[in-house]
């Protein structure tokens, strides 16, 4: 990803009811995908949940975070999903990885 950019790294804990979590965690991975700036995601979940997602600006997450369908998910997440979370929003100026698998022939 082309540098500066910026992460929105949400932590949450779920409460044990899952009432359409997994089919609206999928829909928002896809919508945030067709939203100008967007430029990846990656989640984990255990005790907690981890979902950091990439975007080009500042703008393009304001954009992301007023999308109608999303404030629907980010209200009854609230309400149904969560006993907690927390975002927070990062510039990446730097990135360095570390990968043992081949790069493939192209």
């Amino acid at each position: 990803m082309k540098k500066p950019y910026y992460a929105v790294i949400f932590t949450s804990v779920r409460n044990t009811t899952d009432n359409g979590y997994s089919e609206m965690a999928i829909k928002m991975e896809e919508l945030a995908k067709t939203q100008p700036g967007y430029l990846g995601i990656e989640s984990a979940r255990e005790e907690i949940g981890i979902t950091v997602s990439y975007w080009e600006n500042l703008e393009a997450i304001a954009n992301w975070k007023q999308n109608a369908d999303h404030l629907a998910a980010q209200i009854k997440g609230a309400k149904d999903w969560y006993t907690k979370y927390y975002v927070r929003i990062c510039l990446v100026e730097r990135e360095y990885a570390f990968n043992k698998e081949p790069i493939p022939n192209k």
